[in-house]
């Protein structure tokens, strides 16, 4: 290239440079917390208390049964010496069958436990993120970051404003029932 053509060159790039910077300065870039939002918003809430109402029947059944099995152990022990070989024998394959069944019966909840809180995580993974965008698109945000953050000021963190929308949007609890009750820790 000629002297003439690269400086024309380095002139262009200076002018495209300059007429960027104004829109590199206009760009609203927000930060959301993630984590907190899983953890704080209502639906997160709602959904995590469906699945401990859908899962308590079940979790009682199996203290039920291994209930049943610590007092037929318990039983056996004590009347052992009472017992002919053929009941001791009849009685120790019976809570070992029940034991057994109690294992399958608790693997089988936990599998569907597993996979209903994944089904309802999805759902709610979704449904945070369109929060996120409508909200970003509504203020005209051009970036919102989630994810890798190292720091951020308090002044870029969307996160309480995309709760209190989340909150205003959940379903209010009926008037005459009680206040959902806060997780066990």
């Amino acid at each position: 290239m000629t002297r003439v053509n690269i400086s024309k060159l380095w002139v262009l790039t200076l002018l495209a440079a300059a007429f960027a910077m104004p829109a590199w300065a206009e760009t609203k870039i927000a930060v959301v917390d993630y984590g907190r939002l899983v953890e704080e918003s209502p639906q997160a809430k709602a959904a995590m208390d469906a699945i401990r109402t859908e899962f308590t029947p079940k979790q009682r059944e199996l203290e039920t049964m291994a209930q049943s099995l610590k007092t037929k152990n318990d039983k056996l022990e004590k009347d052992r010496a009472t017992m002919s070989a053929e009941q001791v024998s009849r009685t120790e394959k019976e809570i070992r069958d029940g034991s057994r069944d109690l294992q399958q019966k608790r693997a089988e909840i936990q599998d569907d436990f597993t996979a209903r809180r994944n089904e309802e995580m999805s759902r709610l993974q979704r449904s945070l993120i369109e929060e996120v965008r409508s909200y970003a698109k509504a203020q005209n945000f051009d970036l919102v970051i989630a994810d890798g953050v190292i720091y951020s000021t308090a002044a870029l963190d969307i996160t309480p404003a995309i709760l209190s929308a989340m909150q205003a949007k959940a379903p209010k609890p009926a008037a005459g029932s009680a206040a959902p009750k806060p997780p066990a820790k």
